[in-house]
Order: C-alpha cells, then sequence, then structure tokens
C-alpha cells in the first residue's frame, strides 16, 4: 500500500499554513506490519525536510537520533519502519509561524483518522508535541468520546496510561526538526516514550 495514493486534501481550507509544503507520507507500506504510529506537528516548510523525502532531510535525522537515544541500532527512516513504526505529521501542509490554528489541527486531524484507519494492527501511537495531541483528542471528540489526553503540561502526564481505541498513546515532545537539539530534558523524555511504545509492541 502507498499512502500518498489512500489519502489527498483537494481543498486546502487553511489559510495559515503553507499549502505549497503539503506532503502525505510518500511510502510504499505493509500495513499490517506496522504497530507503532509516530505523529508529529506539520510537514516541514522545505519538503525536502520531510521524513521521507531522498538524501538525507532533517526530519528523518533528528527522529533517526531519537531512536538512537532510546536503545535502537538505527541511522535511516527504512530503519524505523522496519521495526514497525509509520511516521506520520498531524498537520499536512507546513507551518507559516510558530503555532497552527486550532481549526486548522481540526480539519486535518480528519486526514489523520483516514491515514491511522490504514493500519489496522497499530498498538501504540507517539504523539509528538502538543499539535498531534490536539488532533487525536478531535478525532476522539468527532466521535463523542472525551478527549484522550488531558489539557495540561505535557510533562505532568508522564507516568499515566492513556487509550484510544484500544491503542496506547503516548503524549511527548516534538522529535522531527532543530527544536529537538535544544532542550536536553525532552530529549531524554523524548527517548523514554519511544522505549516505551516499543516495549509496548512488543
Amino acid at each position: 500500500m502507498r499512502v500518498s495514493e489512500c489519502l489527498s486534501c483537494n481543498a486546502f481550507p487553511c489559510p495559515d499554513v503553507r499549502h505549497e509544503s503539503y506532503s502525505i507520507p510518500d511510502i510504499s507500506v505493509k500495513p499490517d506490519a506496522i504497530s507503532i504510529v509516530m505523529i508529529s506537528e506539520a510537514a516541514p516548510r522545505n519538503p525536502g525536510d520531510s521524513f521521507y523525502a531522498k538524501g538525507t532531510p532533517l526530519f528523518a535525522q533528528t527522529t533517526a537520533q531519537a531512536f538512537q537515544d532510546a536503545g535502537q541500532t538505527v541511522s535511516s527512516i527504512a530503519d524505523i519502519v522496519g521495526r514497525g513504526v509509520f511516521l506520520t505529521t498531524a498537520v499536512k501542509c507546513g507551518k507559516t509561524g510558530y503555532g497552527v490554528r486550532a481549526a486548522t489541527i481540526a480539519e486535518c486531524s480528519r486526514l489523520l483518522e483516514r491515514e491511522l484507519a490504514l493500519f489496522p494492527r497499530t498498538k501504540a501511537l507517539l504523539l509528538m508535541g502538543d499539535v498531534a495531541i490536539k488532533a487525536v483528542n478531535c478525532i476522539a471528540r468527532r466521535a463523542g468520546d472525551k478527549p484522550v489526553i488531558p489539557s495540561c503540561s505535557t510533562y505532568k502526564l508522564r507516568g499515566q496510561e492513556f487509550f484510544f481505541r484500544g491503542m496506547r498513546v503516548f503524549p511527548s515532545y516534538l522529535q522531527a526538526g532543530p527544536s529537538f537539539f535544544i532542550e536536553k530534558s525532552k530529549r531524554r523524555m523524548i527517548a523514554e516514550d519511544i522505549a516505551a511504545a516499543l516495549r509496548t509492541a512488543g
């Protein structure tokens, strides 16, 4: 299955993102081989920095480093996918500023919901940052459920267990992009969350 052939946004209704940076994961993957989905914030401004771009894209470099921090011997996105992990973003277009409007997150969460449905054997969701957390909460609310992750600082949630449609959910911090290198404490927590998700997935 090629993910980019299963999903698309045709209307581009969101005014606060860079539509020229629109990116759906362009990767062929066996759905039943995926046991973890890692959801980051938004597509990079430069499509060449996205997870599955050719060469050494920034998102791939920082994510591989995060998995190395978690004790995994990986050097590429292919190695990570080979461990049953699918990587995507909550918002499929690039940001124009620091944040993303709530309406944009809600709109793009419809694509994310369809994307998650492609992987029926997923056991763990890694929500890398507030945008990913808000997107999954939007999916839950549309179904009439309570938010998956409470609205509070992520560090206060550590040690608690959260579940969504049978999947264990790990609220964490953004690992994709240059911010990954800024705060060592967040980097340590990211590694812990990845390791925990891998244990959950078996």
